[in-house]
């Protein structure tokens, strides 16, 4: 991984970073777990994120931990539009925070990076696709709230962010905050907090997307005024489209987001799994070196938070 200086929140003008630098190469997107890609970029059974992949673990019988073992893969749901959390990369593949968060887990079911099969999630489908089994567990910038935890379970969070407001550079509307939005346009996605926070409290008149990156050229062409989400979200397109948007009042943030990993509802065991993964990659300073190959070469590394154990 390639080393780059940090920058803060509050700065408008991030340091120019190459998008491969948003995290290690990621893994196959085939039906087969087999199939890795060759430029990975990443010799054979050499995880990109550097992680252990654990040797034949022990779980107990019926449990997922022990099927998946078994199976020797995971199917993943994260984003795909999200500089530096979940981004495509130049192979067609996942890479960022998120996705190395997701490989921590799979290293400890004993599965090695290339039989981990991303799946595509935006934010209106995570909980169906968890219901339905389309994935096993969703890493994507995904905020634990109560609406959600009727229809799946939590591991986490993993990282705390904020809302956030993005403008075009030099904010030519002169949004102070979410209080000056109250009939004005501002793009978000279907099915995110966000957008519900907006138009619930500061009675925004949404222009609803399936993905934030389709929320830029409305923000570009004047079509929107701004553009709400987490604030790790909007500074990675502040970072990826220099001199074009910037952060308002510095990236101060209006909510708590904490994120989390989503699993099937009632799969306790493998919620305390994945918690007890977390704790320990915390400790042993895994989770810190992820932030710092992924997220990190933006923003400062965080105080990662303890994982709710409800």
């Amino acid at each position: 991984m390639r080393s780059k200086s940090k920058v803060t929140l509050g700065v408008a003008a991030f340091a120019v970073l190459a998008l491969t630098a948003c995290g290690g190469p990621a893994g196959t997107t085939s039906s087969d777990p087999a199939e890795a890609p060759e430029e990975s970029g990443a010799a054979s059974g050499e995880h990109p994120y550097g992680l252990e992949v654990v040797e034949s673990p022990e779980f107990e019988e019926g449990t997922s931990m022990a099927e998946f073992a078994e199976a020797g893969s995971i199917t993943i749901g994260t984003k795909y539009d999200q500089p530096l959390f979940g981004l495509v990369g130049p192979d067609g593949s996942p890479e960022g925070f998120d996705v190395a968060v997701g490989s921590l887990i799979a290293a400890e079911l004993g599965i090695p990076f290339e039989n981990i099969q991303w799946e595509e999630t935006v934010s209106a489908n995570r909980e169906t696709f968890i219901e339905n089994g389309n994935v096993d567990i969703v890493v994507a910038t995904y905020t634990i709230n109560d609406a959600r935890k009727e229809k799946v379970d939590f591991a986490g969070p993993y990282y705390l962010a904020g809302q956030a407001l993005m403008v075009q550079s030099g904010n030519p509307e002169g949004i102070m905050g979410p209080e000056n939005l109250a009939g004005q346009p501002v793009c978000s996605v279907e099915g995110s907090t966000p957008a519900a926070h907006i138009v619930d409290e500061y009675d925004a008149d949404l222009q609803a997307t399936d993905a934030y990156s389709n929320c830029l050229d409305p923000l570009r062409n004047g079509q929107v005024v701004a553009v709400t989400t987490d604030n790790v979200i909007l500074a990675g397109f502040v970072d990826q489209n220099q001199g074009e948007f910037e952060l308002v009042a510095d990236g101060d943030t209006f909510t708590d987001e904490p994120y989390g990993i989503g699993l099937e509802k009632g799969d306790d065991e493998f919620r305390t799994f994945i918690n007890d993964t977390l704790e320990a990659a915390y400790e042993d300073g895994r989770m810190a070196s992820l932030w710092e190959q992924t997220a990190g070469v933006v923003l400062p590394t965080p105080e990662f938070p303890a994982p709710d154990r409800y």
